[in-house]
């Protein structure tokens, strides 16, 4: 009697298992959309001054043909930006290598021969070019060469125009913003139909303005037409070649020198009070086409000059001013140096080297700068400081801290008298480093308009298990199903048997 009900139990069992089993593997076995796996995507910044490389990625669906990109990681090359290579042929392709052999680890193997793999160059190359044609081709040609040497898909390295650069950092500070895209809480992308934000970019070599406007661009150059997530834009965007953070404090040396004359000591009104350096005219001061006008006939470029600083703001701002040209425009209205500029409208994020002197200045004063009337107060406060003050106050060292005032200086004309901000507009500005997780700058921008031309993959059709699987797995629990039937039919047999013998 008691293995006779075992008997049962277990045969009840297995059929309970092949039904749950059948139920299990049917069920869920129909065919199903899958989102395709994320797409990757490698941007090397090749500024002025260094070279940074940016890995980005974005759901392979894509949104309305350009994809929905995050950034995955970064990675900042050692030594100076590619330009620095002119005349060491292999340098500027062997200072990637690092960085690259970091984005073969970072992407999976199975996208590397479909992630787009792209330099772009800034003002440094643009620069190089202007002066040495030769060299400048020899140096993209030598990193372009390292880049088809990695496992990724190379699509280019090359010189981004001004206007270009500009172009993409007002995208990626949009995109950053969702002013072009949103995650909506239907559980889809959706335009969330804001304005658009212009851009403000400040960096070694050269400093960009792009903005959306509805006024007539005078100067076609200055027109850039996008289109973006199924959207049209139109916008106005300058480059400024020399107007970079490094070349304008290499051109105010030039004017002071040449202001002042070539002599064993230079003063220098922007620098701390009492602060002292020394500097080689050539390779310091004259060696780049920016100072190019302010150049002696002759000079010793190895010459050695002792600049002491005074601190006086009045001075600094006087002499920077004369950087720039606001006269002759040949247009209903201009910025500086004759180039047209429709009004400035809307909101404004200012980036790269916006952003530091900002922060120091507030860090120095701790003044919140919100307008041209904080600026101008912090920028006389942070003038007269020395710099001990200046070092215990924000812990940077002297490289950083001497330029402060110049800077501040340079973005207080630049904002105000160049592209005209004023107490109305000005607080409209905000001065960031990243947004959303990432950098702010052209980069990612750019790996956008990459992935506009990087073909969408549809959503994968999946089922549970693969199809032979699927079918093996069926087999085995119609086998258990019948095995049970048949095991429950032989003991009731055999119990009418007995029941007969009685």
């Amino acid at each position: 009697m008691g293995l006779r009900y075992a008997q049962i139990i277990l045969a009840v069992l297995l059929l309970i298992s092949a039904i749950v089993g059948i139920l299990l593997v049917v069920v869920p076995a129909k065919v199903m959309e899958a989102p395709a796996e994320n797409m990757y995507g490698i941007v090397l910044d090749a500024g002025s001054s260094h070279t940074s490389m940016f890995i980005y990625k974005w759901p392979a669906d894509k949104q309305n043909g350009t994809g929905i990109v995050s950034q995955h990681n970064e990675c900042h090359v050692k030594g100076g930006g590619i330009s620095s290579y002119a005349g060491i042929p292999g340098g500027a392709g062997k200072s990637l290598e690092a960085c690259l052999n970091q984005a073969v680890k970072d992407i999976p193997k199975s996208r590397h021969h479909q992630t787009p793999l792209c330099l772009g160059a800034t003002a440094g190359m643009r620069l190089l070019e202007e002066v040495n044609a030769t060299e400048s081709q020899r140096v993209i040609k030598e990193v372009e060469n390292k880049l088809k040497s990695y496992p990724f898909k190379f699509k280019e390295a090359v010189i981004l125009s001004g206007q270009a650069e500009g172009a993409h950092g007002w995208v990626t500070v949009n995109y950053l913003l969702e002013n072009f895209v949103k995650y909506g809480f239907v559980g889809r992308w959706l335009n969330p139909g804001r304005e658009t934000i212009g851009a403000l970019d400040l960096g070694g070599a050269s400093t960009q303005i792009t903005f959306e406007t509805s006024e007539k661009i005078e100067n076609k150059s200055n027109l850039m037409e996008l289109k973006l997530y199924g959207q049209n834009y139109r916008l106005y965007t300058q480059s400024f070649l020399c107007y970079g953070q490094d070349q304008f404090l290499r051109r105010l040396m030039a004017y002071l020198i040449k202001t002042q004359g070539i002599k064993p000591q230079l003063s220098h009104p922007c620098y701390p009070p009492n602060f002292q350096t020394h500097i080689k005219l050539g390779e310091d001061v004259f060696d780049s086409p920016c100072t190019k006008k302010y150049r002696p006939a002759q000079f010793n470029p190895e010459m050695d000059v002792t600049v002491v600083g005074t601190g006086d703001y009045q001075m600094c701002l006087n002499n920077v001013t004369k950087m720039f040209s606001f006269g002759n425009c040949s247009y209903s209205k201009c910025s500086f140096d004759g180039v047209f500029q429709p009004s400035v409208r809307g909101s404004f994020m200012a980036f790269s080297a916006y952003f530091f002197t900002h922060s120091y200045l507030n860090t120095l004063t701790n003044i919140s700068i919100t307008s041209p009337t904080q600026m101008e107060e912090a920028v006389k406060r942070v003038c007269s400081m020395d710099m001990s003050q200046m070092k215990a106050k924000t812990g940077k060292p002297e490289k950083y801290m001497k330029n402060v005032c110049a800077v501040a200086n340079f973005v207080q004309v630049l904002l105000m008298k160049g592209y005209h901000f004023n107490e109305t507009s000005f607080p409209s500005i905000s001065f960031k480093e990243k947004a959303g997780g990432a950098s702010v700058g052209w980069a990612l921008g750019y790996m956008l308009s990459v992935s506009n031309t990087v073909p969408a993959e549809s959503l994968r059709l999946v089922t549970a298990l693969p199809l032979a699987v699927w079918a093996v797995v069926i087999f085995i629990f119609v086998a258990l199903l019948l095995i049970a039937v048949g095991h429950l039919v032989m003991i009731y047999r055999n119990k009418r048997t007995k029941e007969d013998m009685v």
